[in-house]
């Protein structure tokens, strides 16, 4: 995955046509992975939740608001995950006083800090093992729907309703991780996230879609606040675009690329630029844990000195959701 996903997978021009053999290369290659069957039954139901796209589109939000979803009916949730940008392999269950995301990973890292067990497994397949071991009865996958290999009982797929699918193509001609008929077709729920282009055709898809939105807490305690946004995530111009809707004065965006490790360097020019601009600095939560592990220098001064915006998944009418949970819960319970 680039840093920042090219301008071009959002049309099909001259670079999307000329990358074509390659895509085909490509989404043959993740076929034949999604293809890829189980050996065995998990120890516990899994839910995998993924996306059609390369980078984000609200995963970890859903798996959070899932993770909510199970517990509230008597489950006892786990989030499996990869560590993307921590050096574990795992597994291992993620405790926030002991591992930092540089260790972990800041999704691991945000998702412990909320209180809900996180395990970090390069082998999804040990992490759920592990977890099962340790009392879940739900695992749920942040990301791995692509691999088929992972057995699971249900796949949600979320959609960015401010994205959608780009220009249609596979990687590398577009941002598709796999051709869209076979993902679609593989997807048992799909959740739409926000919006802004119209909802897609997803060939093969016969499923119920969802819509939800993140809401941010105390929202009314963002406005007028001045304020210098900072975010390495998928699409950092999102996070500006929230703040300003909550009616925060936006003095500046700086992007970075999604789980960027932030350097002294950079941290000093964030902590000069927001004092030349009179203007409080500002992040995500996926942000604030890869500042959080530092005790000293301008890291550490930029995570005392910066406010976090926090947000919760919100799905308009879950129904189909619940459906599906109390299906694999009633399996569990019997």
């Amino acid at each position: 995955m680039p840093p920042r996903a090219p301008a071009f997978w959002m049309k099909n021009g001259l670079a999307a046509h000329l990358l074509a053999p390659v895509a085909t290369l490509y989404g043959a290659l993740a076929a034949r992975r999604m293809h890829r069957r189980p050996e065995g039954r998990s120890p516990a139901p899994v839910i995998a939740v993924g996306n059609f796209v390369m980078g984000g589109a609200g995963k970890t939000p859903t798996a959070l608001a899932l993770a909510g979803l199970a517990a509230g009916r008597g489950a006892h949730p786990a989030i499996v995950l990869r560590g993307y940008g921590g050096t574990e392999r795992g597994p291992l269950r993620v405790d926030p006083a002991r591992h930092d995301a540089a260790r972990v990973g800041d999704e691991a890292a945000m998702i412990a800090a909320r209180g809900v067990p996180a395990y970090v497994a390069r082998d999804r397949e040990a992490g759920i093992r592990l977890a099962a071991a340790e009392g879940a009865d739900l695992v749920i996958l942040d990301d791995g729907f692509q691999n088929g290999a992972i057995g699971r009982d249900l796949a949600l797929v979320v959609v960015d309703g401010g994205y959608g699918l780009g220009n249609g193509r596979v990687f590398p001609a577009g941002p598709l991780r796999a051709p869209l008929s076979l993902q679609a077709g593989m997807a048992d729920l799909v959740l739409r996230i926000g919006q802004g282009v119209a909802a897609p055709a997803l060939p093969g898809f016969a499923g119920p879609t969802m819509q939800g939105r993140l809401v941010a807490r105390e929202a009314a305690g963002w406005h007028g606040r001045r304020v210098l946004a900072f975010a390495g995530i998928g699409r950092p111009e999102k996070f500006g675009d929230t703040l300003a809707s909550l009616g925060a004065d936006v003095a500046g965006l700086r992007p970075f690329p999604d789980h960027h490790a932030y350097s002294e360097d950079e941290a000093r020019r964030l902590l000069a630029e927001a004092t030349a601009l009179c203007a409080e600095p500002v992040t995500t939560e996926k942000d604030i844990v890869r500042l959080a592990g530092f005790r000293s220098g301008a890291r550490a001064e930029l995570a005392a000195r910066t406010a976090v915006l926090t947000v919760d998944l919100a799905i308009d009418d879950p129904a189909a959701l619940v459906q599906a949970l109390d299906r694999l819960l009633g399996r569990v319970q019997r």
